[in-house]
């Protein structure tokens, strides 16, 4: 029997954006909605769906051999593994997601010691109890099976994860002080990392969705150009990109081509235009591999 590498997938919030990741890296993914066995167009892999909140106990006791889930969930189970790389993309931005301590707009709370003798409710148990304990802070930590911004009104205050802070916002929450921040992972068993086969399945997977996530946020450009206006053109160009340039028929011309980071094309192009530049486009990537 050919041999497989077992790769956990997160299900819930970072599924969705886990599956475009993979899909850009060049792996197609299908979720049925009655199974947690996604299919995936290779052969040598095989997947299952996981909470990234146990991705980490998974992989370290080796029902899985790799499987990506956030930095925070791998400290709050204090799991033993081989983080192979970081992938910084999430469900609503490319930013990494923060861990704060929120309490309601009209709390006399300023800091986080106001909250002495106070109850705290979380989904992140181990890390606030460990935030409070190195402020010498006692407090009551309780874990939140969700709707944590509602428990803040009831209770003291809340340790909740945010992307953008609408939801606190929302909920006219403010925060107080940050825990920690997080990133998605990939992460190894131990042993499945010393096997030859499974450590090189691995690396290839997370070059490739490294390059997933490098190619989300830069285009290609492309365009033709008089000669001698050339230098003209390069100067404009970020100065850490080599431009490719072809000779075209006509040997008074050439065409460049160069990958730079998508919101610098709309300053680009008219600059181009304007030393006469013609057939300017650009065109999405989907990998970028350094």
């Amino acid at each position: 029997m050919a041999e497989k590498l077992k790769i956990g997938l997160p299900k819930g919030s970072l599924q969705d954006s886990t599956v475009d990741l993979f899909k850009r890296a060049g792996f197609h993914i299908q979720i049925s909605s009655r199974s947690y066995f996604p299919s995936i167009d290779d052969e040598e892999i095989e997947a299952v769906l996981f909470r990234a909140q146990e991705m980490s106990r998974y992989v370290e006791d080796g029902v899985i051999d790799v499987g990506l889930t956030g930095h925070d969930w791998i400290c709050e189970n204090n799991s033993d593994v081989v983080e192979v790389c970081e992938l910084v993309y999430s469900k609503a931005t490319a930013k990494p997601a923060y861990w704060v301590l929120a309490v309601p707009n009209e709390s006399k709370v300023e800091k986080a010691e106001d909250l002495e003798g106070g109850i705290i409710a979380t989904e992140l148990v181990n890390v606030t109890k460990e935030y409070f304990k190195n402020r010498g802070v006692n407090v009551k930590i309780e874990f939140s099976w969700g709707a944590t911004e509602v428990k803040a009104r009831l209770l003291d205050g809340i340790v909740e994860i945010t992307e953008t802070g609408s939801s606190l916002r929302a909920n006219n929450l403010r925060i107080i002080d940050h825990l920690m921040s997080s990133t998605t992972r990939l992460i190894a068993n131990k042993k499945a990392w010393e096997d030859s086969f499974k450590r090189e399945k691995i690396e290839a997977i997370a070059l490739l969705l490294q390059g997933a996530i490098a190619g989300r946020e830069k285009v290609g450009l492309k365009m033709n150009l008089e000669k001698d206006k050339l230098d003209q053109a390069i100067s404009l160009l970020p100065s850490e990109k080599s431009p490719t340039v072809n000779h075209l028929a006509d040997d008074k011309f050439v065409a460049i081509e160069v990958v730079i980071e998508e919101k610098l094309a709309r300053d680009l192009v008219p600059k181009l235009k304007k030393i006469g530049a013609t057939g300017i486009f650009t065109y999405p990537l989907m990998k970028v591999i350094p």
